[in-house]
């Protein structure tokens, strides 16, 4: 497996996915919150990261970090994906597939069908951080999960059917978080695989960000990097465009995009954007399978 699998939680890639947990943590714990996730606080507290990270807004003090739009946006988005697998339950799709699965504890705090599997695909490291912070949580999932220890950027198909994944059986698929640190030779063969693994009825949710630099601000990044000595700017491949909206299009889905900053609209929020340009936020796509 390629060394760079092996990132832990405090380091490269890893340390991103406890950004992310901060940030549902804060949503969690705000009037009129659009999520709930009671794992995502103790994800931070037990990585003990080399700078606190804050889990509730009235800490997120340090201005260099947009950490108030990063709870905006964890909200937004943990919402309509969550959205998006209760609509796949409801047209009684039970095979569940999170690319890049993170810290996110969706298979202990959605609500599943009977009969529901859900696999997490995700670093080595990553994983049994997450599964040691679990356990000693009392967590019990809510679905039958199984988690498979891979690289992304490499063969994973094997290893997901491996622990029962039924090609045969309509599935729902998320890519969150995940595109923006595969170069462009990678998010085409992820989207190949899932399309080569995906029965007719098949969904995938696909959230796609068109210039990844353009989200983040320059000090922003810069704050990163002196505080957790992490260049994130590093992590995201400068390969040019790769539309995976399109390239679904062309391989036989029925597509949907729709900007992130519309969707907040929908829950009653603003996200912030570069430059005050909602055109400029990431796009949720949703695909089914023909």
């Amino acid at each position: 497996m390629n060394e760079l699998a092996e990132w832990d939680i405090v380091t490269g890639v890893g340390i991103t996915a406890l950004g992310v947990a901060a940030g549902r943590a804060m949503e969690t714990r705000r009037e009129g919150a659009l999520v709930s996730d009671p794992y995502a606080e103790a994800f931070v507290e037990a990585a003990a990261p080399p700078v606190p990270m804050p889990t509730r807004l009235e800490d997120a003090d340090d201005r260099e970090i947009p950490w108030r739009s990063m709870a905006d946006y964890m909200g937004v988005r943990s919402r309509y994906f969550d959205d998006f697998f209760a609509a796949a339950n409801l047209a009684g799709i039970g095979q569940v597939v999170l690319l890049a699965a993170g810290l996110d504890a969706r298979a202990y705090r959605l609500e599943w069908p009977d009969g529901t599997t859900v696999y997490e695909l995700d670093a080595p490291k990553v994983l049994s951080f997450k599964d040691d912070v679990l356990t000693a949580a009392n967590a019990q999932p809510r679905a039958d999960r199984r988690v498979v220890a891979v690289d992304l950027r490499e063969e994973w198909p094997v290893p997901l059917q491996e622990k029962g994944f039924d090609r045969s059986t309509p599935s729902a698929w998320l890519a969150e978080g995940l595109l923006p640190f595969l170069p462009n030779a990678a998010k085409e063969r992820l989207c190949r695989f899932v399309t080569d693994l995906s029965a007719p009825g098949s969904r995938f949710e696909v959230e796609h960000i068109d210039d990844v630099r353009a989200m983040m601000q320059e000090e922003s990044t810069q704050r990163a990097r002196d505080l957790f000595g992490v260049d994130i700017e590093s992590l995201w491949p400068d390969d040019g465009e790769f539309d995976p909206a399109a390239w679904l299009a062309d391989h036989g889905w029925d597509v949907e995009a729709v900007r992130s900053a519309d969707v907040a609209l929908r829950f009653g929020r603003t996200l912030e954007s570069p430059n005050g340009d909602p055109a400029r936020s990431s796009m949720f796509i949703t695909a089914i399978r023909r």
